[in-house]
């Protein structure tokens, strides 16, 4: 099965547009074709071609950029969607599906009847999609590309002889090395002696013929599905105590956490879920402020959800499952360090519990030189401690918004009155001008310069006032301790 527009095909089922239309990709320091629509390609327009030529050919192409990523994304769904055909689907390249339907065709009505299927489903989705069916995945592959079709049962050369060479799955050097020996089709390449082409261009060229005539095997490689992390038990008796509940939370926890070891990894929240007898379904959501798969540290977290819930007349059954997990590699444990540096984590993974893990909260510093940008408020649980606190000049402690003073010349005043309270200047250092932020829009700083000063107090204060040369006045923004 493969898709020679699934790139585009993607993207127009998501925004169609009329006219022709071009994914584009850097590729050797130059904007070029990536993937186009049938309308391009009446235009004159290839694969690889440069933008800019493009454009001068046709002035009215329209023009995305390529997303390589979520191509392959969509790629995998499609592979799950093949599944319904038959169990084992794997990954052709980067715009194709192989399919083993052995034994599977005849839940459809016939190898016609299923491919008649895998058509129509596709043309209604907007994709366009080449099929070849064949008794080897060589000779699937090559009429899916050079002839669509289906070959003859035990017989794949009858079908297979009149394709390009090009059809075996062999490089570009390959292809054109064999095209200037006269070697153009499969048959071409089948009545020529094997030796003579074993010494020249090596075994891979006759393993390639071998296996699309079925002489040798060649098997499909399903891809894995993802892990699934969850344990459940079934209790042959209702339980509804606080006590038999977290006991039954306690295996299902070692069974998964051994799972998570076994794969690296950790949970960064957890879903139980509790059946009653009468068929009603409780759960107990955990979220943890980094990955975890130790199960003493994880139990206590669930006693007060499961604290919380109704029994009514027994639970007899009880699942749990990883939501949500992270990598979480093993490190090495000397006789200098126990390992144990996540301690913080376990506090907050604990009073999330309470208000909510979004609730806790840290303060990290921001590269800015304006008092009130040089932090952010970051979720505790999302964020990582940050770097150490660079400031040229010393910050005060106490940040809060600038309250207005008596004064109105560039030196700070003798004695001003802040907050009721009668201050004396007995020094002063500064001044240290900091200039807005033109490109944010903060209403407090667009009135322009300020003139920050540190000044002691007679009285014991250690205040940061500042002052506005274009409208000249005094404000107190901080204090130090």
């Amino acid at each position: 099965m493969w898709f020679p527009r699934l790139a585009s095909d993607r993207v127009l089922r998501a925004h169609p547009i009329d006219g022709p239309f071009a994914l584009t990709l850097r590729q050797a320091n130059a904007e070029r074709l990536y993937c186009l629509n049938p309308e391009a390609e009446r235009q004159g327009l290839h694969r690889e071609m440069p933008f800019a030529d493009a454009r001068a050919f046709c002035p009215a192409l329209h023009s995305r950029p390529a997303d390589p990523v979520g191509d392959a994304r969509f790629l995998h769904v499609l592979r799950r969607w093949a599944t319904r055909y038959c169990p084992w689907v794997g990954i052709e390249g980067d715009d194709g599906l192989v399919l083993d339907i052995t034994g599977s065709a005849h839940l459809f009505g016939g190898e016609p009847m299923m491919l008649s299927d895998m058509r129509q489903r596709l043309n209604r989705a907007g994709l366009t999609a080449r099929i070849g069916l064949g008794d080897t995945r060589g000779a699937a592959w090559a009429l899916a590309r050079f002839g669509e079709g289906r070959a003859e049962t035990g017989q794949p050369l009858d079908t297979l002889t009149g394709l390009p060479v090009a059809a075996l799955r062999l490089d570009g050097k390959t292809v054109i090395a064999l095209q200037r020996l006269g070697l153009r089709t499969i048959g071409d390449l089948e009545g020529a002696a094997r030796a003579p082409l074993a010494r020249r261009f090596g075994l891979d060229l006759l393993l390639r013929l071998d296996q699309a005539l079925g002489r040798q095997p060649e098997q499909i490689a399903p891809l894995a599905d993802p892990p699934h992390y969850a344990a459940r038990m079934s209790l042959p008796d209702p339980i509804g105590l606080f006590d038999d509940v977290m006991a039954g939370t306690s295996r299902l926890l070692d069974r998964l956490c051994a799972r998570l070891k076994a794969r690296e990894t950790g949970a960064r929240a957890l879903r139980l879920t509790l059946r009653r007898v009468d068929q009603e379904a409780l759960t107990v959501e955990l979220r943890l402020a980094g990955p975890l798969r130790d199960a003493a540290r994880i139990l206590p977290l669930f006693e007060r959800g499961v604290g919380e819930i109704d029994a009514g007349y027994g639970i007899d059954q009880m699942r749990l499952e990883a939501t949500q997990v992270e990598p979480l590699p093993v490190h090495q444990i000397s006789h200098m360090s126990s390992g144990r540096t996540d301690r913080l984590n376990d506090l907050i993974s604990r009073i999330g519990t309470r208000i909510g893990l979004e609730n806790v909260q840290r303060f990290l510093p921001a590269d800015s030189h304006i008092p009130e940008r040089g932090f952010i408020i970051a979720a505790a649980a999302c964020s990582k401690p940050g770097g150490p606190w660079v400031a040229l000049r010393p910050r005060p402690v106490r940040l809060f918004p600038p309250e207005p003073i008596a004064g109105t010349r560039p030196r700070p005043p003798e004695r001003f009155r802040w907050r009721r309270i009668s201050l004396t200047t007995a020094r002063a250092t500064g001044p240290e001008r900091i200039a807005p932020e033109w490109w944010l829009p903060d209403e407090n700083w667009r009135s322009g310069l300020r003139d920050y000063w540190h000044v002691e107090t007679r009285q014991g204060r250690r205040l940061w006032l500042f002052y506005t040369p274009q409208n000249p006045g005094w404000f107190v923004q901080g204090e130090f301790a």
